[in-house]
C-alpha cells in the first residue's frame, strides 16, 4: 500500500484556536478531539489593531514572549503574561496584548515531536564562523526560525532558512520580521546546509554574537502534515497557482522572496476562516489587524490556491510557503479527506 501519510491525527501535533480576550486570566481549551499539550503557543490579536505577534515557547520559560514582527529583544510578563502549557491548551494573564478585554484573538500552537518534524532548540553564540548546533530531528530542516532573545548588543532580526528560497538556500536567509527579499549573507549559516543531527552558524550577530542567547525553532517536512515549498505566482483572480501539499491546510503562511514589493508575510488558519475561501489573514511583519480582502485564498483537500491576484500571487513573483494539516488528503488507510 503507498505511505499516503505519516501521521493520521494532525491535531495531536497542531491545532490553531480562536479566542475573545478579558483582561483577567482564563484557560484557553483546543477545539479539536484530540489532547495537545503545546511547546510552542504564537498568539496575534485580530482585532483591534496595534498589537504585536507573541511567541512563546517551553524551552525560554512560560511567562517569556518573543515579538515575530519585530527585532526587539523578549520580555517576561510574569503572571501577566502566558503562565502555563496546559494539557490541552493554555493559560493567560491580563496581558493586553494577548487577553485584553473584548479583543479577538487566534493562537497558533505546535507540539515538540521528531514524529511531527518540530524541535525547539535554545543556545549561546560563541562569535565563531562555521558553529555546530546540534537537533533532534533525526531529520533535515526545511525551515528554521532563529532570534536572538537578549539585549546584548544591537536588536536583531529573526533569520529565516527556507530549503526552497533559492537553488543554494544555505547562502541566504529571510527576516520575519520584514518585507524585504531574500538577502545573500556567508555569515548567517556558513553557507551550510543544515543536516540531520545539526545546523550551522556563521559569525553574525543575528545567529552566533558572542555570549548572546538564542533560540531557534526548526521543522522538517512530513508526509501528509506538513510541507515547506516554492511557488510562483500567475496574477490570475479566481484561478490562483495551485500548491499541492498532500493534505488540507489547516495553516499557510507565505512570503514573496524576490523582491520587497507586495513581500509580507501572509498567514490564514482554519479557524478564523470556516469555508473554502479564506479570506481572513494576518500579517507576520506588522502589528496590524486582520485583513479580509484582496488576499484570499481557497483551502483545498490537497492544499491550496490564491483566490486574488494579491500579495501572495503576484504575477512572476516567487513565494515560498509553510502549511501544516487539517487532514491528510488520504490517511494510512487509504480513505480520502473531504474539501471543506
Amino acid at each position: 500500500m503507498a505511505a499516503y501519510t505519516t501521521i493520521d491525527d494532525p491535531e495531536a501535533y497542531f491545532q490553531a484556536k480562536t479566542y475573545t480576550g478579558n483582561s483577567s486570566t482564563q484557560s484557553i481549551t483546543f477545539d479539536g478531539d484530540t489532547d495537545m499539550q503545546p511547546d510552542l503557543v504564537w498568539t496575534k490579536k485580530r482585532s483591534p489593531a496595534g498589537s504585536s505577534h507573541y511567541a512563546t515557547d517551553v524551552v525560554r520559560g512560560v511567562e517569556i514572549s518573543l515579538f515575530p514582527d519585530d527585532s526587539g529583544a523578549e520580555s517576561d510578563y510574569g503572571s501577566d503574561g502566558m503562565t502555563a502549557f496546559d494539557s490541552d491548551g493554555f493559560s493567560l494573564g491580563s496581558n493586553a496584548g494577548m487577553n485584553g478585554s473584548g479583543t479577538t484573538q487566534v493562537a497558533w500552537c505546535w507540539k515538540e515531536s521528531a514524529t511531527s518534524g518540530f524541535d525547539i532548540v535554545g543556545y549561546t553564540g560563541n562569535g565563531t564562523d562555521d558553529t555546530d548546533i546540534s537537533h533532534t530531528l533525526s531529520a533535515v530542516p526545511g525551515v528554521m526560525f532563529v532570534k536572538k532573545r537578549d539585549a546584548d548588543g544591537a536588536s536583531e532580526s529573526w533569520c529565516v532558512y527556507h530549503h526552497k528560497n533559492t537553488s543554494a538556500p544555505e547562502t541566504e536567509y529571510l527576516r520575519l520580521d520584514s518585507t524585504a527579499a531574500t538577502d545573500d549573507q556567508a555569515d548567517r549559516w556558513s553557507d551550510e546546509v543544515p543536516t540531520s543531527s545539526v545546523f550551522t552558524v556563521g559569525t553574525s550577530d543575528e545567529t552566533n554574537r558572542n555570549t548572546s542567547t538564542y533560540i531557534n525553532y526548526l521543522w522538517s517536512g512530513k508526509q501528509g502534515f506538513s510541507k515547506f515549498g516554492k511557488y510562483a505566482g500567475n496574477g490570475v483572480t479566481d484561478d490562483g497557482t495551485f500548491i499541492y501539499t498532500g493534505f488540507r491546510p489547516a495553516f499557510v503562511l507565505c512570503k514573496r522572496t524576490d523582491s520587497t514589493s507586495s513581500g509580507a508575510w501572509v498567514l490564514w488558519d482554519n479557524k478564523r476562516n470556516l469555508f473554502n475561501a479564506s479570506e481572513k489573514y494576518l500579517v507576520v511583519d506588522t502589528t496590524g489587524a486582520e485583513g479580509s480582502s484582496g488576499t484570499s485564498i481557497d483551502i483545498l483537500s490537497n492544499g491550496f490556491k490564491p483566490y486574488d491576484a494579491g500579495a501572495c500571487n503576484i504575477s512572476g513573483g516567487t513565494f515560498v510557503y509553510m502549511a501544516f494539516a487539517e487532514a491528510p488528503f488520504v490517511n494510512s488507510n487509504g480513505v480520502p479527506c473531504n474539501a471543506r
